[in-house]
């Protein structure tokens, strides 16, 4: 997937995926349990502000520091499709995949575990840098891509309440397996993309 030109469009909507709103509508309602109706919208403001800021980060910084690390882009893309892959088997069938945040927690969330990792996430991170290692003359677009994502976020915990009344359960919990699936796909094709560079790189 991150072989080929990302396009701005099928950027932005593999973020949206990564970020997972509508899924981790669930978690974040458990998160912000003990917090009062009057701060929830400060809270969610600052989280999502912090999200981004730290994927900005990572956006602009992360090929320096892969580069630092001597990490190739074939590495990157394989770790990559295998992060997104564990994130989207979990997304399918919650429990199997890799879990980022615990159902319960006490106190008013601050970075951990809203903005990281519940919605700058291991997965978002790494697709912001292959992002960045591919096209790093499209940071200006990658950024838009990135603030639309977490503007979707953000409406979304917003009326976090309000989407689990009138959706349901069910309906929230079928999405989040839809998207699952369609970032399974966005999984394998990256890890592939990155198996065949690494496997071209040693034979050329």
């Amino acid at each position: 997937m991150m072989a080929m030109k990302q396009s701005f469009l099928s950027a932005t909507i593999l973020l949206i995926l990564v970020t997972d709103p509508l899924g981790n509508i669930p978690l974040f309602i458990s998160a912000l349990k003990n917090v009062e109706n009057g701060r929830r919208v400060k809270v969610i403001l600052r989280e999502c502000a912090i999200a981004f800021t730290i994927l900005l980060i990572f956006l602009v910084f992360g090929s320096a520091f892969l580069n630092a690390l001597q990490i190739s882009d074939e590495t990157l893309r394989i770790a990559g499709g295998v992060i997104l892959f564990l994130i989207a088997l979990n997304m399918v069938f919650p429990g199997t995949g890799g879990r980022l945040v615990e159902d319960e927690v006490g106190a008013e969330p601050f970075i951990v575990p809203v903005a990281i990792p519940l919605i700058a996430g291991p997965s978002a991170i790494t697709t912001v840098m292959l992002l960045s290692k591919s096209s790093p003359d499209r940071i200006p677009e990658w950024i838009g891509s990135i603030f639309i994502a977490m503007v979707v976020t953000t409406f979304a915990f917003l009326f976090s309440n309000k989407l689990k009344d009138w959706l349901g359960m069910r309906v929230l919990s079928a999405v989040e397996k839809l998207m699952g699936l369609i970032l399974t796909a966005v999984a394998v094709e990256m890890l592939l993309g990155g198996l065949t560079s690494y496997i071209r790189l040693i034979q050329g």
